[in-house]
């Protein structure tokens, strides 16, 4: 395993060869350009701006993740409130109420049934 004390020409060859996790377990975040940098390989006189664009396109691509993994559970939230709107509100007795003018009739023709006909 490669320290944070990685030489810059290293971290540079990791993400060259597109190996952007040995150059994060390197410490390619936290790389500092320091004078003298771009001198370290003549063939990569870029060398700082090439580790920090690197560094950028890693910072870009992580936000990128959180968004999306913030408005995946945005929209599953959403859905289970909608679901639970849709949901029938759960009934406390089979029986449906009545409006209050049929269970009066209801009552008196109850009371009729059973012999009193005062009702």
């Amino acid at each position: 395993m490669v320290t944070a004390s990685t030489p810059p020409r290293q971290l540079l060859q990791f993400v060259l060869d597109d190996d952007l996790d040995a150059a994060l377990r390197a410490g390619l975040m936290d790389y500092l350009p320091q004078p003298g940098d771009a001198l370290l390989d003549p063939a990569y006189p870029q060398l700082p701006q090439q580790l920090q664009l690197a560094q950028q396109q890693l910072r870009t691509a992580w936000a990128a993740r959180e968004r999306y993994r913030a408005r995946a559970a945005r929209l599953e939230r959403r859905a289970a409130e909608r679901q639970a709107r849709r949901a029938p509100p759960p009934a406390a007795d089979s029986k449906p109420a009545l409006p209050s003018a049929a269970a009066a009739i209801l009552a008196r023709a109850k009371a009729r049934a059973a012999g009193n006909p005062s009702a």
